[in-house]
């Protein structure tokens, strides 16, 4: 039972200060003692947390996935819960936990939940990240997506900017290695995913992608022609992962991910190097705290958690 914890508030993220003072109602309501922080720069939390003197069962993070993985990287394999609540543009990390948009109702829903063990991926300068990394068309969301339209749209904003670039078959020559094993493509989406679905689950990024396995997943995505993006589209919406020329899949530990020439890299909506990059991963570094799951076996196929 969670009776104190810390509350991380990102100011700056979409939603995050708005939404501040339903969280501090709702764990007053529950009787959590709670110590708030509100970031003023990148690295805050991160550094409040690595100086921390006092325990609390639960850290809590009210902001985008930047803040959200700030405290995770800073709590990785400590065994510390991370309960996460949407305060971002994109919140890919709640999405995949399937934690309510609403701040109450995810406070509510995080103190009466369960936890759940979480591989991480790693980057070489040793931060973390929770649902995926990649090239392509996410580089082109993260860097192209205007912030008045993220303001507006949330995470529609980007699926715009995504589908102009796919749509637009902005391909990128990628080499992969995937414990030795190597891939060529040209590609307009070349994904190392944790997690198994976005968009609340509507979307699904590859066949049977879940969180604690300790693997990663190669999600690889190269339609010929702009007819086929419109038909990968329709496979990934109706998780179609048969054989097929547009994808292709693979599991590993390590993974080295070049390109011709180098482009940007993208994790969990931050742009975090340039290729050649490589990414291992670290078998449940992460607690994450998500809501008791009403129809396991369902939500399991969504997120890739085992029922």
């Amino acid at each position: 039972m969670i009776k104190s914890a810390l509350l991380v508030v990102n100011p700056m993220s979409r939603r995050g200060l708005g939404r501040r003072a339903a969280a501090l109602a709702a764990f007053a309501e529950a009787g959590v003692e709670v110590r708030e922080v509100t970031t003023s720069h990148p690295g805050h939390a991160r550094e409040v947390l690595d100086a921390r003197t006092e325990t609390w069962d639960a850290v809590f993070v009210l902001g985008g996935d930047g803040t959200v993985m700030e405290v995770v990287g800073a709590l990785a394999n400590s065994g510390t819960p991370v309960g996460v609540l949407p305060g971002g543009t994109g919140n890919l990390v709640a999405n995949v936990l399937r934690i309510p948009s609403g701040t109450t109702a995810a406070v509510r829903a995080l103190l009466a939940g369960e936890q759940c063990p979480f591989d991480l991926g790693k980057l070489p300068d040793g931060k973390f990240f929770a649902f995926a990394a990649g090239v392509g068309v996410d580089v082109a969301m993260v860097e192209r997506t205007p912030y008045r339209r993220k303001r507006a749209l949330g995470m529609l904003s980007y699926a715009v900017t995504a589908m102009r670039a796919a749509l637009g078959r902005e391909l990128v020559h990628v080499t992969i290695d995937v414990d030795g094993k190597r891939v060529d493509a040209r590609a307009v989406l070349a994904m190392i995913a944790n997690a198994g679905s976005i968009l609340g689950g509507r979307f699904a990024v590859g066949p049977d992608v879940k969180v604690d396995d300790g693997e990663l997943d190669l999600c690889l995505f190269m339609p010929e022609r702009t007819s086929q993006v419109l038909s990968l589209m329709w496979r990934l919406l109706r998780r179609d992962f048969r054989p097929h020329s547009s994808m292709t899949f693979a599991r590993g530990r390590v993974f080295r991910i070049s390109a011709d020439p180098p482009v940007s890299v993208q994790a969990d909506g931050d742009i975090v190097g340039v290729t050649p990059l490589e990414i291992t991963v670290a078998p449940r570094a992460a607690v994450f705290l998500r809501p008791r799951r009403r129809t396991p076996s369902s939500i399991a196929t969504h997120v890739g958690f085992p029922p």
